[in-house]
């Protein structure tokens, strides 16, 4: 899978601020401290009657063989957000929003009405750090751990349903564990380079180049303008239907 750059503006912004965030929230969110080789501390979720998910990567739709999946990471954005929802519901189209931890906590409004819609929730991670797989477990931990709380906060008591490791960063452990916690691990099969703005065309281009690899689409809702991914949803989601696609989840 493409890993995307971890250096990117919007983030950089909210990194030190999450990072705050996640020390705070350890304290004071239910997790409970396990120590690791290295002596930092591990949330451990409280137990509950979560039940585990496979902990494969998901690629596939709950659809069969002519679903699509549309995934949409980094929001919530109170600019780029309502505009998505805006194109899926003229389109009856369901769709599955990987949320940043510290934006679902700043927006919780938002990660309201994608649950009112009738989309999924997914884990993205408190601060989208890309090289994660490169860190301790501890750390691993606290990132999918407090945003799966912070999410499930904002939206009211829904639980995410997945978990996206930013720029595919996944790990045995880390999918062991948001498996654990009832979140499929959740990968894409058409990377749409939208976040690297190259223009609509280009975005329609790759969906219809790529889409034979599998059926799960990555778009994104944050990190910048999003003005080409929503029209090139607006594009993308009318052709698929004439194609006789449908819209499904990824498979749980």
């Amino acid at each position: 899978m493409a890993r995307h750059n971890g250096t990117r503006g919007w983030y950089g912004k909210v990194v030190g601020a999450a990072l705050g965030v996640t020390m705070v929230a350890v304290g004071a969110s239910i997790w409970t401290a396990q120590a690791d080789t290295s002596g930092r501390p591990a949330p451990k979720a409280a137990t509950s009657s979560v039940k585990p998910v496979d902990v494969t990567i998901a690629h596939s739709s709950d659809q069969g063989a002519r679903g699509v999946n549309i995934t949409i990471d980094d929001g919530p954005d109170p600019t780029w957000t309502p505009q998505v929802l805006a194109v899926l519901k003229e389109y009856g189209v369901k769709a599955t929003f990987c949320m940043v931890g510290t934006q679902a906590q700043a927006h919780p409004d938002l990660v309201k009405q994608v649950v009112a819609a009738g989309h999924r929730l997914c884990d993205h991670t408190v601060s989208h750090d890309t090289g994660m797989d490169k860190k301790s477990m501890a750390y691993q931990s606290q990132q999918i751990l407090d945003a799966e709380r912070m999410i499930t906060k904002a939206s009211g008591g829904v639980r995410p349903m997945y978990y996206r490791a930013p720029g595919g960063a996944f790990t045995p452990e880390s999918r062991k564990l948001a498996a654990s916690r009832g979140m499929r691990p959740l990968g894409w099969n058409v990377d749409t380079k939208d976040f690297e703005l190259p223009g609509t065309d280009a975005i329609v281009a790759t969906v219809e180049r790529e889409l034979p690899n599998g059926p799960t689409l990555l778009f994104h809702d944050a990190g910048g303008d999003r003005s080409q991914t929503v029209a090139a949803l607006r594009r993308v989601l009318p052709e698929l239907k004439q194609q006789g696609h449908t819209f499904g989840f990824p498979v749980r």
